[in-house]
């Protein structure tokens, strides 16, 4: 068999095999745009930056399911922001987290949210999620620590924090896509001088 026809046979396979499995590829790959960081605005004001961000999500049956049965769903939202160095790699300035909690109390049928030990009543699990839809003056750095002059280069992305769940619950987060609810990176950038009031 020479070169020529184990060439052509090659390719005629990965055209076969490419084109049968073409769709179970494209599925894996495309990205879901139903969550997502819609919009970002960082703010300095009481000598601190501040972020403020819209996100679009939507919880899975399952996720639903969980939550009305009173399994305590936790997300987190991750903020970086750093500059460029001409003579070295990029500077990470700013790595903050914070998470919030919701749960539903079958006895009240009340829906609690917050971050850390302090959560408050709201009345539907949409109000309840609302925080993380729109964070609004979250305070990740000092104004003092940034160089008013320097160009900022950040990023933002909200996710369902699989590791805060119940065992059980874990490993149906590890295998399937249900509980995998996680916005892509949402870049932005800033001059530290053009946020000062």
């Amino acid at each position: 068999m020479s070169w020529l026809r184990i060439l052509r046979w090659f390719c005629l396979s990965l055209l076969f095999y490419g084109s049968a499995s073409g769709l179970i590829w494209a599925d894996a790959t495309e990205p879901d745009l139903s969550e997502k960081v819609t919009a970002v605005t960082p703010t300095i004001a009481d000598g601190k930056l501040y972020i403020n961000a819209d996100i679009s999500f939507e919880l899975s049956d399952e996720m639903r399911e969980a939550a009305l049965k009173g399994v305590p769903l936790h997300f987190t939202a991750d903020v970086e922001i750093r500059r460029s160095r001409w003579w070295w790699f990029d500077k990470t300035e700013v790595k903050e987290s914070q998470t919030w909690r919701v749960v539903y109390n079958a006895l009240t049928r009340q829906w609690r949210v917050g971050a850390g030990d302090l959560l408050w009543p709201e009345s539907s699990l949409s109000d309840a999620l609302y925080p993380m839809r729109h964070i609004r003056n979250w305070a990740v750095a000092y104004a003092i620590d940034l160089d008013p002059s320097q160009h900022y280069q950040g990023r933002i992305r909200l996710r369902l924090d699989t590791s805060l769940l119940t065992r059980p619950l874990q490993v149906d987060a590890l295998n399937g896509r249900s509980w995998s609810l996680a916005t892509p990176w949402k870049n932005f950038t800033f001059y530290a001088d053009e946020l000062q009031p």
